[in-house]
């Protein structure tokens, strides 16, 4: 461990009976850091939204494949993984580091009940390091500045920056794609961008009812297109295969056995040149 936190659940206002994006998310893959709100809201949205746990199953597997293609194909030897969400083995260190032990990776996050379980995300083999920014996307300025992330990360070399299931809560297209630039902008060239977020294409019927759901919890949400999401991209190389549903990037066995209807998630990876 590099870097832990002595923060508890009672020393932050975890407003446990307001439900909570990270805390639905946990709860739909089986995690157990979540309140009866959080599992009131989760089934109210998969009343409207059946296949939501297979995307959000799929788009796990999906920052896995894409994190050990990065570190084994690519080379990446350092991560900056903005919203992180809590702690499902295996985290994005546990990955890479696998494939290459000396890796770091800064994990950025500024949701309360992540907060608390930050030290399960700084377990890091003795020759890599792994830190934790409690941080705000919406304010990339921060992230950037931090003499923690300087401390972890060496911006003249490559960067993997990874927005795994963050986008579709900032409703507006151009402070997303202000915030990407934003990020991108220091990072030297062979960085890469990889990103997954809702979509409506597979099933846009059910996708527009899961996310007015979400809406309708207090959780701002919006699916986007194909196209949209592919503008998140501009000014960088897309690279194979594309921005499809994260099941059918670089699949793996059970992947491929996925229908596109059970996905509404899109992701892709992009190098910056």
């Amino acid at each position: 461990m590099d870097q832990g936190t002595d923060v508890t659940e009672r020393e932050l206002d975890l407003q446990t009976d307001i439900p909570h994006s990270a805390r639905i998310y946990d709860y739909l893959l089986g995690g157990k850091d979540n309140y009866p709100a959080d599992r009131a809201a989760a089934g109210n949205i998969v009343a409207n939204w059946p296949n939501l746990p297979v995307s959000m199953r799929a788009n796990r597997k999906f920052m896995a494949r894409m994190a050990h293609h990065l570190a084994a194909e690519r080379g990446i030897r350092q991560f900056l993984d903005i919203g992180t969400g809590l702690p499902t083995s295996p985290n994005l260190h546990e990955v890479v580091q696998g494939v290459a032990p000396e890796s770091r990776i800064v994990y950025v996050d500024n949701d309360p009940i992540v907060l608390v379980h930050a030290r399960a995300l700084l377990t890091s083999s003795r020759e890599g390091r792994t830190g934790y920014l409690d941080a705000d996307f919406r304010n990339p300025d921060a992230i950037l500045e931090s003499d923690q992330l300087r401390e972890y990360l060496d911006l003249s070399r490559p960067v993997a920056l990874s927005l795994i299931a963050i986008l579709h809560f900032i409703t507006d297209d151009a402070e997303v794609r202000r915030i990407i630039d934003r990020l991108m902008a220091p990072l030297a060239p062979g960085s890469v961008l990889a990103l997954s977020t809702t979509t409506l294409d597979n099933n846009p019927e059910v996708v527009a009812a899961g996310v007015a759901a979400y809406n309708a919890h207090g959780i701002p949400t919006v699916a986007r297109t194909k196209p949209e999401v592919e503008t998140f991209f501009n000014g960088l190389e897309i690279l194979d295969p594309g921005v499809v549903p994260v099941h059918r990037w670089h699949p793996d066995e059970e992947s491929s056995r996925l229908d596109d209807p059970q996905v509404t998630i899109h992701g892709g990876i992009a190098v910056k040149n």
